[in-house]
């Protein structure tokens, strides 16, 4: 999750919202990065789930499900502000996490 969420970051970096409606890779590699951080919260169980509240595990699989069966309706303004927004405090909390893990 971490490493797509950062990923999305350097994808969008030095890029606004008026982009993705012109940059079609753009748009494509974000979108991918929030598939692959939806699908990786799916995955984590519902004990660590339970441990790590901070998390908003069910906004991020609903993110990645409303994006991904959207298809040929997605609104590029809400990627921009899941990217811009959301994932920077994605990255706070996981990050959060993985430096108590190793500690």
């Amino acid at each position: 999750m971490l490493g797509a969420a950062h990923e999305a970051q350097a994808f969008a970096a030095g890029k606004d919202c008026g982009e993705l409606a012109r940059d079609r890779q753009l748009t494509l590699a974000l979108l991918k990065c929030i598939e692959i951080i939806g699908e990786a919260a799916a995955r984590v169980s519902e004990a660590t789930r339970a441990r790590h509240p901070r998390v908003p595990w069910a906004d991020v699989i609903g993110m990645r499900n409303r994006l991904v069966h959207a298809y040929f309706d997605i609104d590029l303004s809400l990627l921009w502000n899941t990217v811009r927004v959301d994932v920077p405090l994605l990255i706070e909390v996981l990050g959060g996490i993985v430096n108590r893990c190793e500690d």
